[in-house]
């Protein structure tokens, strides 16, 4: 694989970050508006099968430690990244990706910054290789052209899809959550998440940032992210590592927003209360812990689940924080934790098997990590929940899951994956 010539230096201002994409292939990592976007590809990692992750994890460390990097900037997101989305399941068609673009915008913490990145052996990675180790003033000759920022895009409105019901019913997703029900209380499992899809066509015409701009706006305190033409808003952090520390935030358990602000807080109320919840919940926080733990020095969790508001329903939520204690990288501990028992259920093994079985369809990359890693194997990691993946052919297809429990009422969560299909029909203008 060719070398990389990587150079990051801080700028006045980057915004505005979506509008400044590629309106076809937009690489997005946000929230609250900060975060990194891509333009380009200088190359991309592709892995299937099993050890999609371990191999891609490989060919990047592989990647970045032969990489020529000079980051003048060094927050999280400056230097070498890549932004990744792999498929949920070992058998999936979908191919697994690590894209490295040829430009990065990124904004954190009051800052903000360029990143340009080329193949040593292009004309652009020779001028590159030229800047590495200049100080500012002789810098400033040669800076403007390659890293002069692209002009943002007019506001488009968002484009209009129609969706319709996927492979599944509702009468024939209530009939799955029936029989998930009916193996939970013959005592085969304990929890199962079932999802159903939702398909529909993109207008050839039709660009990305309308849509990806809705979700930023709609659901700012969600990670917003799109990489390889998976779109989405996912509220939960599958694991963050930063210089040794570790994160992580679980959610499970579901209740919708109320009418009012009395009616609001009654719903929250009655969430944090709820057996039938806070079992669902427990279970995935055991989950987590349980592969998190033997990679860290110490780890610890939230006392209490809390309620998370988003802006359609409320979440049970745990935050996990600890540090590590055996070098891992990010994409080490993707792989330990991927899937979770939030987007899976438990014991793993039968609920992969079983949801496998009931859903009766490929869930592509839905509900696998989606985020970046840069050249020290630190990065910023998320479930792709609230998310559709758009395919060449202009396809669009949305996706929602529920935990299934013993007291699980079918009714009750085909209405919760209805809530939670919402952030993504509203950016496509439903």
């Amino acid at each position: 694989m060719s070398q990389l010539i990587v150079r990051t230096f801080a700028v006045d201002e980057t915004e505005p970050l979506i509008p400044r994409t590629d309106p076809r292939n937009p690489l997005v990592w946000l929230r609250r508006g900060e975060g990194v976007v891509g333009l380009g590809e200088v190359l991309r990692i592709e892995t299937t099968g099993s050890r999609r992750i371990e191999d891609a994890a490989a060919a990047w460390t592989s990647l970045a430690a032969e990489a020529d990097i000079d980051d003048r900037v060094g927050l999280p997101g400056t230097g070498l990244v890549a932004f990744g989305a792999f498929a949920f399941a070992a058998h999936s068609a979908a191919t697994s990706v690590l894209i490295v673009p040829e430009l990065i915008l990124g904004r954190r913490e009051g800052r903000a910054w360029v990143t340009r990145i080329a193949l040593a052996d292009s004309a652009e990675g020779r001028a590159l290789a030229a800047l590495g180790g200049e100080p500012a003033e002789a810098r400033s000759s040669v800076e403007a052209e390659p890293f002069e920022l692209p002009t943002p895009a007019p506001k488009r409105q968002v484009p209009r899809v129609s969706f319709s019901d996927g492979s599944m019913s509702p009468a024939a997703y209530e009939r799955a959550v029936a029989e998930a029900v009916r193996r939970i209380d013959d005592g085969r499992l304990e929890k199962v998440v079932l999802a159903r899809q939702l398909v529909g066509e993109l207008d050839e015409d039709a660009g990305l940032r309308a849509t990806i701009n809705r979700l930023a706006e709609d659901y700012p305190d969600t990670w917003v992210f799109a990489v390889d033409g998976l779109i989405g808003a996912s509220p939960e952090t599958l694991v963050r590592v930063d210089h040794g520390t570790v994160s992580a935030r679980v959610l499970a358990g579901t209740a919708p927003r109320g009418a009012g602000e009395a009616s609001d807080r009654d719903h929250a109320a009655a969430l944090a209360a709820s057996e039938k919840n806070r079992a669902e919940h427990a279970l995935a926080v055991a989950s987590a812990v349980q592969r998190l733990a033997p990679h860290t020095q110490r780890l610890d969790t939230s006392p209490e689940p809390f309620t998370l508001q988003l802006p359609n329903l409320w979440h049970l939520a745990t935050d996990l924080k600890g540090t590590l204690g055996d070098g891992s990288n990010s994409l080490d501990l993707v792989r330990a934790v991927h899937p979770t028992a939030a987007v899976a259920g438990t014991p793993r093994k039968l609920a992969l098997e079983t949801l496998a079985e009931l859903e009766g369809f490929d869930r592509g990359r839905y509900a696998g990590p989606v985020g970046w890693v840069d050249g020290d194997g630190d990065g910023e990691w998320a479930i792709a929940l609230r998310c559709a993946q758009v395919d060449a052919d202009g396809t669009v297809t949305a996706y929602a899951g529920c935990g299934i429990v013993h007291d699980s009422v079918p009714g009750d969560e085909l209405a919760e994956t209805a809530m939670k299909f919402r952030p993504i029909i509203e950016a496509f203008g439903g």
